[in-house]
């Protein structure tokens, strides 16, 4: 799922500490997490989200971290190893059409999509699948950065959400972002319609 796809290089910059002082990963999941859930990190680039929503879902959960650049991935399963979180942590390479995550149907207890929407050349398949991998009634943070997405575009990506069988619990503050927590229905459905 790429369209424009954010440099290798980039990714240094996206888990840099300084980052933490707008963007404290873990005091953003911190609502959200809990001890043995299963989180899809789409997008996860470096883990900077990843590593503290593995701390946050402790020794019995996991999170599963989606990237289409393997070089990502690989700088995140060191970082995951020197963390000592690498057991749970799973990283999955995907496709430029497919999130690659059909196998996880009505399995994840928490999606977060932060700073990817925008990248994918299709958001609904992106949405399709998160909703499809998402048990009835979990929820989904989608973080859009303000300087990339205007307000009008990701009042879009939300109307697409809608239509894949989401529904908009309102916004979530995070800074310099546009943000949605969304949640699947409360039984299995939905599809998304064009």
């Amino acid at each position: 799922m790429a369209d424009h796809v954010c440099p290798v290089w980039v990714g240094l910059l996206l888990v840099s500490p300084l980052r933490q002082l707008v963007q404290h990963p873990r005091k953003l999941l911190a609502p959200y997490l809990s001890d043995g859930m299963i989180v899809l990190d789409i997008g996860s680039a470096m883990g900077f989200f990843s590593l503290p929503a593995a701390e946050l879902v402790g020794a019995r959960g996991r999170v599963i971290c989606v990237d289409l650049q393997e070089k990502m991935l690989a700088s995140l399963r060191r970082r995951a190893t020197r963390a000592g979180l690498q057991h749970r942590i799973e990283t999955r390479a995907c496709r430029a059409d497919s999130l690659g995550v059909t196998d996880l149907r009505g399995q994840i207890d928490f999606a977060l999509a932060f700073a990817v929407v925008h990248e994918v050349p299709d958001a609904r398949t992106l949405f399709a699948e998160a909703h499809a991998a998402l048990k009835p009634g979990r929820t989904m943070l989608v973080a859009e950065p303000k300087g990339h997405v205007k307000g009008a575009a990701f009042a879009q990506m939300v109307s697409i959400a809608e239509a894949c069988g989401f529904r908009s619990l309102g916004p979530v503050r995070v800074r310099w972002s546009h943000a949605v927590l969304l949640q699947t229905e409360a039984a299995p459905g939905g599809s998304c319609a064009s």
